[in-house]
């Protein structure tokens, strides 16, 4: 039964496209929201699972105390060591700056770059890909996720909290060393958003940089295309 209005939509030349802007999607809407979804309860369900259980005792967080001293860490522990070798460590800290630990104490900057971001985010995802483009939705959806994430920590108890620590006990070799001193191969604490960030970064990047011509209803590979031909027939007719 037809529900009266045509999945496909019509080019300034007459002709059908079979790929129409995402928001006319539910498809391409549902892989959006649901890969979001998923992405920023996995974030929030780690990290609330880390801060109980990876110290000695559950860490309880205080808004007020941590936006009050932008040095607060949680109390000294152990930590979980989760990969052999050194490989990954499970380590409570508090993040006051952005991925990685980057630009510390710019909380209020963070948060508004962190809201534009995801609204750019959403308007691109609209606007800027197709209803069949699933691969740079999803990216984009791991985006949204890990910028989510992040801000409701941000927003709820004034910093994010990382945990997860790649080669804890690995050091730079010639006893060289990081700017801030830090003499290990990889100082820097992060968490499931930022994982997400990264590869909804690296899933738009390969997928832009291998997008290929649209392809229309009647087959041909683009009205530009199909514009240069008859300008050739033209000539040699």
């Amino acid at each position: 039964m037809s529900s009266g209005r045509s999945p496909h939509t019509h080019s300034p030349s007459g002709q059908v496209s079979a790929d129409p802007p995402a928001w006319t999607s539910p498809v391409a809407w549902c892989t959006l929201v649901l890969v979001a979804v998923f992405g920023i309860g996995l974030d929030l369900w780690s990290k609330d699972w880390a801060f109980e259980n990876v110290a000695e005792r559950p860490v309880v967080l205080d808004r007020d105390e941590i936006l009050a001293d932008s040095d607060w860490r949680p109390p000294p522990h152990e930590g979980i060591e989760v990969l052999p070798f050194g490989l990954l460590d499970f380590d409570l800290v508090m993040n006051h700056g952005a991925v990685f630990g980057i630009g510390q104490d710019q909380r209020t900057i963070f948060i508004v770059f962190t809201i534009t971001a995801v609204t750019l985010a959403l308007v691109i995802f609209a606007v800027g890909t197709r209803a069949r483009s699933h691969a740079l939705h999803v990216g984009i959806a791991l985006i949204l996720a890990g910028g989510i994430g992040n801000l409701y920590d941000r927003i709820l108890f004034g910093a994010v909290r990382d945990f997860l620590h790649m080669l804890p006990r690995w050091d730079l070799p010639f006893s060289m060393n990081w700017p801030n001193g830090s003499t290990g191969v990889f100082p820097w604490v992060f968490n499931v958003a930022d994982m997400l960030l990264l590869l909804g970064m690296a899933i738009i990047v390969f997928m832009t940089g291998t997008r290929k011509e649209p392809v229309q209803s009647d087959g041909s590979i683009s009205q530009k295309n199909d514009r240069i031909l008859d300008s050739k027939n033209e000539l040699g007719g």
